[in-house]
């Protein structure tokens, strides 16, 4: 090997390698279903008021690429006693938004969170009579 030939040339075969792992695109997954602010402070606004009052202890937030979920414990050991789910994919038929109890009956469905999660918000009013 002379003192002009590159290593490159004195070995044709690191020319044909693959790149580095850093450097090798991976396939892209779909981006993740999230809440955005508006949704996530009208949650957490009945979040806190449950909470409040006894009923809700903890909560859970998990986000697939279909669909994002709150889901409401009233003791961390136990199963979710609801499930508030956003699912783009269904805003044109049935509704982005849905509350979903423990055995998976849907409570709510409709395009709206905040009528929505109005199932939840059932507030004492005071009758005359």
């Amino acid at each position: 090997m002379s003192d002009l030939e590159t290593a490159e040339e004195a070995n044709p075969a690191a020319e044909t390698r693959a790149p580095p792992l850093a450097f090798r695109s991976a396939p892209l997954s779909p981006a993740p279903v999230s809440f955005d602010r508006s949704e996530l402070r009208e949650i957490l606004n009945l979040y806190g008021r449950k909470v409040a009052e006894g009923e809700w202890r903890d909560y859970a937030v998990d986000f697939t690429p279909q669909q994002a979920i709150f889901s409401v414990y009233r003791r961390a050991s136990e199963c979710a006693l609801y499930r508030i789910e956003k699912t783009p994919k269904l805003a044109k038929k049935q509704g982005a938004y849905a509350v979903v109890a423990t055995g998976g009956l849907v409570l709510k469905r409709g395009g709206d969170l905040r009528r929505v999660l109005a199932v939840l918000d059932k507030r004492l009013r005071l009758v005359s009579g």
